[in-house]
């Protein structure tokens, strides 16, 4: 199997069927969709059952942890994440994902690849700074390089700690790609980022 698609969900019955219906009717197959519902409330879980036999239920209250639940899980040589909210950008995703990697070989751990920023628009697979961006959607991994390597148990910043201990830390052989493939839905209001960062702001620091 080529990809695990992860798609960590918290109560978005009014979003995750745009994400996973961006995934289904991608042209290529050779892939698995795993959903982990985190302390879902609502419909979210039924909707996940109409597109996945891979549905999983958990009660952390946080994304990085519901992401390792689905890396525990995973079979494909490469990983995918998309957040419930968000969703690919057409149905032709994976199958340039697949003819990019075919080109690149062995000699690639992560491919970073460019996306839409809701309000800011299109968005290159490097910051301004030059730096990576520090989010784990808009990359796709090698599942053996991953390894045992996990989120780890924060609130807030999981993908950037995330991105240090495999990219930095492992060193990652990576390869920068300029084709949007991914819109970020930033900050939906309910989302567990935008709780958290709610919250950081009432109290000085997160939960």
């Amino acid at each position: 199997m080529m990809f695990s698609i992860i798609v960590p969900a918290h109560n978005s019955e009014n979003y995750i069927i745009e994400a996973l219906s961006s995934i289904k009717k991608q042209t290529f197959t050779d892939y698995e969709l795993i959903v982990v519902c985190d302390s879902c409330t609502d419909w979210t879980e039924d909707l996940a059952h109409h597109y996945t036999d891979n549905v999983y239920k958990c009660n952390f209250g946080t994304d990085g942890l519901t992401r390792n639940v689905g890396l525990d899980h995973a079979k494909g040589d490469w990983v995918l994440f998309i957040d419930d909210d968000d969703w690919w950008l057409n149905e032709f995703v994976l199958q340039m994902l697949a003819k990019r990697l075919e080109n690149e070989r062995d000699d690639l751990d992560v491919l970073s690849f460019a996306f839409f920023w809701k309000g800011i628009g299109y968005t290159p697979p490097i910051r301004p700074d030059g730096h990576l961006w520090a989010n784990v959607w808009s990359k796709c991994w090698r599942r053996s390089f991953i390894g045992e390597t996990r989120f780890r148990d924060i609130k807030m910043e999981s993908d950037l700690w995330f991105c240090r201990d495999v990219i930095t830390d492992k060193q990652a052989r990576m390869s920068f790609w300029d084709m949007p493939l991914y819109y970020y839905n930033y900050m939906r209001k309910g989302s567990q980022t935008e709780i958290a960062s709610r919250k950081e702001g009432e109290d000085g620091r997160p939960d």
